[in-house]
């Protein structure tokens, strides 16, 4: 029987960007691959409290949920299904303060965007008309 884990992502925009963070190089998963700031839940966790504590942990930043963008799933393996709830967010910060668990961040121009981030994710901004709302 397989596991199905779930996932807070938040977009992040300031002055235009967007905020995109680069997984360390020894990641077990995604290595170098550039994502929106987030991860998994832990247990009794709302959505908004998960993803304040991932931009916490991730970037040192202090976030306001405003509203749920749009929802995705896949599956990393035949064992592990991930399901994916991506939030607009706002800060009244945009000092970033990276953990050990990205390389580098970047407040990202659309086009930059378009170029770094993995297509899966290009794929659900495009979908749900991401790009088009927000810049």
């Amino acid at each position: 029987m397989g596991e199905i884990k779930v996932a807070v992502k938040g977009v992040l925009i300031h002055n235009d960007k967007l905020l995109i963070v680069q997984r360390s190089k020894t990641d077990s998963f995604g290595a170098g691959t550039w994502e929106n700031v987030g991860g998994n839940m832990e247990f009794g966790e709302d959505f908004e409290q998960a993803l304040k504590r991932e931009f916490l942990e991730e970037v040192g930043l202090a976030v306001h949920v405003k509203e749920l963008l749009y929802a995705s799933t896949f599956v990393i393996n035949p064992a592990r299904q991930i399901i994916i709830l991506v939030f607009l967010c706002g800060s009244d910060s945009n000092n970033v303060v990276l953990s050990n668990e990205h390389e580098q961040f970047l407040w990202a121009t659309k086009d930059e965007a378009m170029v770094l981030l993995p297509q899966p994710i290009i794929n659900d901004f495009t979908q749900h008309q991401i790009f088009e709302r927000l810049f």
